[in-house]
Order: structure tokens, then C-alpha cells, then sequence
């Protein structure tokens, strides 16, 4: 395997080898290798061959050499672009680009300067150029299809009523053709306008329309399997599916030899996509995050992922996979996808349940034998870090709203504290006392059985996760990128390690964040670096700069760091 390793986070901050540990009595070791990318979503060949890569929840844009998977970033995240989806290039080389979030379209010029094209499409996705012409889609119920100018000019509606657009391509007869993602079907309109028609149903979980240089159409599915739907449109109408595996296709290109690559919304990654099934790995998928992280009793790391819930790929001896290996259960990147699972950011386990909360509102309990999945609670407000109390409830960082609240078995739920900042996490002593990070408070806060609360520690840099090993305390700083322990009786302090990749990578300003929601979309999830404590003594840390789960843990040094 030749695949480069590349490490979106830069080559700082412990991304060569251990964590600084600060003389400390921990030791280090990635559970995983870094992700390359931050997520997969629109792909486009420019003119020099390379594959352009939208990276949507870094507000990102790299391009990719198809032969050798070496990745450079030409959008930076800290650019004027928040959320692109899709993208595609015009006759003249430019770049046009989906910013989902804000409802921009932009232009990058060949050579490098951005223009903004219209402000006014509403979660657009969907981008193609027909020669020096410009179509955009909307990807809400109701959305539509627009001609924007570039050069000046009111956008022109083709068609409404979409039900959730995305990526789209014109096909071989010149007409324009799309997916309907919630009634699962392609429809097509001629691009200057008419009646659309449908050219298939029943189509699984389409998520973008692509043509081949035979004119063959392939649409592909967003759904764990990774199926491609091969529909022959000359003839007999006929499908073939192709069932890939690559868990959360969100859309394909195919190159002047015909080669198809695809990316993941899910795990990220460039993959090259035979026609017979196989897969060849350009860039190497990973996590998207990670965001919060737990691990159950048995040893078993579950991370949220924003799409899915994953977990740490590990050999038959537990050893991480190695950085370019996949093993026999199917990860990737040394991750494998256990479920599914939007929107999961704040992860806790307990009984055999996982416990989850979504940042747009929700908390859901996932029985991973079962397969089955039930909500707990709808309609909070920022809902982030989550652990379960000593009596068996649910409780909740909902740091929207800067409250502490629990979630009792009839999914009653409860106020515990409020009036906080803008609360992250939660973690409970050996005694059962509940202690809560305030990122905007820059501290650490105890909660009474009253619902007040007192100071544990402050002057501390936008704390995330929390964990809890007999009496210390320990905190992720993510302004400085540090682990803090905290001692329960003293309050003493001391720094564990030092330059976590966690947060921007180094050297990028801070950026926009996007919006949570956008016109009853969900939009772009707030960072979360969770921590979690094991049953062996460990201390698990999610890595998001660079994709990863640390693994932290007394004693002899571990082996060779992936």
C-alpha cells in the first residue's frame, strides 16, 4: 500500500509520535491514525487533473492527486467560504462553490480570488456548469432550481417543489438530472427550463446523480451499504446495483479514463470505485470528528461522529490497526462505522445502552444488540456532553440553554441547574457529586443538590470534555490544548499534556462558526473534544483537530505510536 499519510491537523501538536506529557505518569497512544480530510462531500475535477474535495463541516476545500493521494488545501478553513457541499468548475476554470450554510455561491477565479454570485438560494447543494452556464439546487422540501449569473444577472427558477435536491449532473440527452432524496427518485428538466420528468423510482436513498463517459447514469446511495444504482437510460431502463460497502457515499467523479471516485459525508476519505466492486484507496477515511467518546465495560470505545456512531478498528490481540490497513471486520483508516447514527455528538455508555445527544435537540438511547434506537428527549437546546447519574438517569450539558438538565426512565426531564454560561460537559465523583465545563466561563463548576453551584476551578482556557479517576478531575482546555488534572480535595492543579490536537489546526484564524440550523435544515455542529474515563484506568481523548482517539493510562510505555 503506497498511500501517503497525511495528517489534516499539520505536523504539530503531537502529531509525530507521544502527546507532550509534561513529566507526567501518563502515557499515550492513538487508538487510531489521523484522518486526512475533514469528511468527503462534493468532488470535481479541476483542469490540472486533480480532485477537488468540499469539506463541509471544516468550511474546507483540498485538492487530490488521483495516482498519488497527496492532498493540498486550496480553501482554507479560515477563508471566506463557511459550509461548501458541492462544487464544480466552468468552462473558463473557475471554480463555483455550494455554500450550504449562509446560501452562498461563489467564484474562485483560476487565479485564486473569490467572488460572491448570489447570496439568495437557500440551502443550496446541488452545482453544475454547462459550458459557462450555472445551475443550482436547494436541499430542503420545497427547493428549487435555479440559473445563476456570474457575471450579473436575477437568477431564473427552472422548476420548485424539490424534495431535497442534491448533486446533479447534465446527462447525454443535455437535459439536467437530480435526486429527489426523500421520495427517493431522479427526476430531470431541461436546462432551459420546462417540465421536469421523472426518470426513476424506488431508488435507494439517492444522494447524487453522476454520468460516466459512456453516458451511463449512477446514482448513489448515502446509506451504510454503499450501494451505486446503475441505470441504463438507451435501453431497456434497466438497473444494476452495486453494493460497495463504503459506508455515507455522498458523490463520485469519473476521470478522462472513465475512473469513478467517490467520497463519504460519513468517514471521509477518496476512494477509486472499480465497476466489479473493488475499491482502491486514494486518501485514507477516517473520523470526521471525533466528537464525544465512552467506553463501556467490556473495553469498547464508542465515538460520536456527528453521522455515525464508530469505534477504533483494533486487531484480534487489541492492538490499533496499522495507519494504511483495514481489518477483517471492515474499518477503515482504523476506524469501523458500528451504526448510522445523525446526529451524535455527546456519547456516554452504561448497562450495555449507548446514550447519545445531538446538538440539534435530541437525546436517544442505542441498543447496540438490538439494533434498535429510542428518544429520550426532543427539543433542547444545544444539547452537548451527556453521563449517566448514580441513580440510572440521563444527564445532560444543554449548553444552548446553560442548563444541567437529567432524563429520568419515563423520560421526564428535569432542571438541575441553570443560569450557566454555555455548559459542555458533565461528570460525576466517586461520590456522586455532579461537576459540569463552561467553555464561555472558562471553568469547572460543581452542582449542589439545590441547584447552585461553586467554583472547582477557573481561569481556565474554553474547558470541554470531562472525566473522573478516583479523586482528580481531569478537563480539556481546548484554548491552550492542554489536559489539566484537578485534584477533588485540594483543588491543586497540574498539566498532563500539552499540545493536543484538538480545535483549529495551527496557524489558521478563528472561524465563522456556521449556523446551527438554516431554514429548518440542520446546519454545522459546534467542535466538541470529549474525554472519557475506562474501567482500566485509562483516559480517552477525542482528538478533532486530527481525527482521533487518544488513549492516555499509567504505567510502562505502550507500544509504537500509529
Amino acid at each position: 500500500m503506497n498511500t501517503p499519510r497525511h495528517n489534516r491537523f499539520g505536523d504539530t501538536g503531537g502529531t509525530g509520535g507521544d502527546l507532550a506529557l509534561s513529566g507526567s505518569r501518563l502515557r499515550a497512544r492513538r487508538l487510531n491514525p489521523p484522518s486526512p480530510l475533514w469528511g468527503s462531500n462534493g468532488v470535481a475535477f479541476g483542469p490540472d487533473g486533480r480532485l477537488y474535495v468540499a469539506q463541509y463541516l471544516a468550511g474546507q476545500i483540498s485538492a487530490v492527486d488521483p495516482a498519488t493521494g497527496d492532498i493540498e488545501v486550496v480553501v482554507p478553513m479560515d477563508g471566506p467560504v463557511q459550509s461548501p457541499d458541492d462544487l464544480a468548475f466552468g468552462a473558463d476554470g473557475s471554480m463555483y462553490i455550494a455554500d450550504l450554510i449562509p446560501g452562498r455561491v461563489w467564484r474562485r477565479s483560476p487565479q485564486g480570488a473569490f467572488t460572491l454570485v448570489s447570496d439568495e438560494v437557500k440551502v443550496v447543494n446541488g452545482i453544475t456548469c454547462v459550458g459557462d452556464r450555472l445551475f443550482v439546487n436547494e436541499m430542503r422540501p420545497g427547493g428549487r432550481l435555479l440559473e445563476l449569473f456570474p457575471d450579473g444577472g436575477e437568477p431564473v427558477v427552472l422548476t420548485e417543489g424539490l424534495a431535497l435536491g442534491n448533486a446533479m449532473q447534465l446527462g447525454p440527452d443535455g437535459w439536467l438530472y437530480y435526486p429527489h432524496m426523500m421520495t427517493n427518485q431522479v427526476w430531470r428538466i431541461p436546462p432551459d427550463g420546462g417540465v421536469p420528468e421523472v426518470v426513476a423510482e424506488e431508488v435507494h436513498e439517492p444522494v447524487a446523480v453522476r454520468f460516466d463517459q459512456g453516458g451511463e447514469l449512477h446514482v448513489l446511495s448515502r446509506g451504510v451499504e454503499g450501494i451505486v444504482t446503475r441505470i441504463d437510460l438507451h435501453g431497456s431502463g434497466s438497473r444494476t446495483l452495486l453494493t460497495s460497502g463504503l459506508v455515507g457515499l455522498d458523490n463520485a467523479a469519473f476521470d478522462a479514463e472513465n475512473r469513478m471516485f467517490v467520497s463519504s459525508y460519513a468517514s471521509g476519505g477518496i476512494t477509486e470505485l472499480h465497476p466489479d466492486g473493488r475499491t482502491r484507496e486514494v486518501v485514507p477515511r477516517g473520523l470526521d470528528g471525533p466528537y464525544g467518546v465512552t467506553v463501556d465495560l467490556g473495553g469498547t470505545v464508542y465515538v460520536a461522529d456527528h453521522y455515525r456512531l464508530a469505534g477504533p478498528a483494533l486487531t484480534d490481540e487489541g492492538d490499533p490497526v496499522a495507519a494504511d490497513g483495514a481489518d477483517a471486520s471492515g474499518g477503515a483508516g482504523g476506524v469501523t462505522s458500528l451504526t448510522l447514527m445523525p446526529f451524535a455528538h455527546g456519547v456516554t455508555t452504561a448497562d450495555g445502552l449507548v446514550h447519545f445527544t445531538s446538538q440539534y435537540g435530541d437525546v436517544h438511547t442505542h441498543d447496540p444488540g438490538r439494533r434498535t434506537t429510542r428518544q429520550r428527549a426532543t427539543g433542547l437546546n444545544e444539547p452537548v456532553g451527556i453521563t449517566v447519574g448514580p441513580d440510572g438517569s440521563l444527564v445532560v450539558a444543554e449548553a444552548g440553554a446553560g442548563r444541567v438538565v437529567s432524563i429520568d426512565d419515563g423520560d421526564t426531564v428535569t432542571v438541575l441547574a441553570e443560569g450557566l454560561g454555555h455548559p459542555v460537559d458533565v461528570a460525576f465523583d466517586t461520590v456522586g457529586r455532579c461537576h459540569v465545563s463552561d467553555d464561555r466561563l472558562g471553568a469547572v463548576l460543581r452542582i449542589g443538590g439545590d441547584g447552585t453551584t461553586t467554583v472547582v476551578a477557573d481561569g481556565l482556557g474554553a474547558p470541554h470534555g470531562l472525566a473522573v479517576l478516583g479523586d482528580t478531575l481531569f478537563t480539556v482546555e481546548t484554548g491552550p490544548r492542554r489536559l489539566t488534572a484537578i485534584s477533588l480535595s485540594t483543588g491543586e492543579r497540574r498539566t498532563e499534556a500539552e499540545d493536543l490536537p484538538v480545535g483549529q489546526p495551527p496557524g489558521t484564524a478563528t472561524r465563522t462558526a456556521p449556523a446551527l440550523f438554516t431554514h429548518g435544515i440542520v446546519g454545522a455542529p459546534r467542535p466538541f473534544a470529549g474525554l472519557a474515563s475506562g474501567p482500566d484506568g485509562s483516559l480517552l481523548l477525542s482528538a478533532n483537530g486530527e481525527g482521533t482517539v487518544w488513549q492516555l493510562k499509567t504505567g510502562h510505555r505502550e507500544k509504537a505510536v500509529i
